[in-house]
């Protein structure tokens, strides 16, 4: 008897996307673990409340985390988006808090992981699956033919 993922995702997985699957989840676990540790315990920011701590910088990281484990390459594609906000606090925090050098290389290693990771992991199982997002192109032509028949009549 098929799993449930067997049944919604039967093709097989080249072994260059689990390659890329396991950075993108070595990435995000890094990132789901190293954020609280760091901003709770190693450094707790200065003026700042747990629960601010926690919106800003944890539970962006939490919307991705069911597609995530239903393996949806779309949401790997998305949480690059999200992802961006890391190397964003990663490169600031370089220049003013040289202080946590270790604690942003990692953030920055966890965070360059995860992007590489899941825009290769979305790209390759993407074409493994037969998903494919349309160009713009093509749906201009699509929609002028329709128009052009439609007028025709």
């Amino acid at each position: 008897m098929s799993s449930e993922s067997e049944l919604n995702h039967p093709v097989a997985k080249k072994p260059i996307t689990k390659r890329f699957q396991r950075f993108a989840l070595i990435g995000y676990i890094g990132l789901l673990i190293l954020m609280p540790i760091w901003l709770f315990l190693i450094a707790p920011r200065e003026g700042h409340s747990n629960a601010f701590i926690f919106v800003v910088y944890i539970a962006p990281l939490l919307l991705p985390l069911k597609g995530i484990i239903q393996d949806k390459p779309y949401t790997y594609a998305w949480a690059n988006f999200i992802v961006m906000f890391y190397f964003i606090h990663g490169f600031t925090l370089l220049w003013v808090a040289q202080d946590q050098l270790i604690w942003v290389l990692l953030e920055l290693t966890f965070a360059s992981l995860m992007f590489i990771g899941c825009t290769y992991y979305a790209r390759h199982r993407g074409q493994e699956l037969g998903l494919k997002i349309r160009k713009l192109k093509e749906e201009l032509a699509e929609e002028k033919a329709a128009h052009e028949s439609e007028s025709k009549k």
